[in-house]
């Protein structure tokens, strides 16, 4: 899980999404998956929103 989750921060550097090095080591620091439920885990490095029960999500990490 932590390795697709760096290779989805280090995609979104290639292509220019993201820039600031604030948010790229915040996004290092602390993994999406923290945020999911336990059967949304699996897919913490998908680049889109998910969601996280009571109608909410938790955002794409490019947004």
């Amino acid at each position: 899980m932590e390795k697709s989750w760096e290779r989805l921060i280090d995609s979104l550097i290639t292509m220019g999404v993201l820039k600031s090095p604030d948010v790229i080591r915040a996004l290092r620091k602390v993994p999406r998956y923290l945020f999911l439920p336990e059967d949304r885990k699996p897919y913490a490095s998908v680049d889109s929103p998910l969601p996280i029960g009571e109608g909410q999500t938790v955002s794409a990490p490019h947004g």
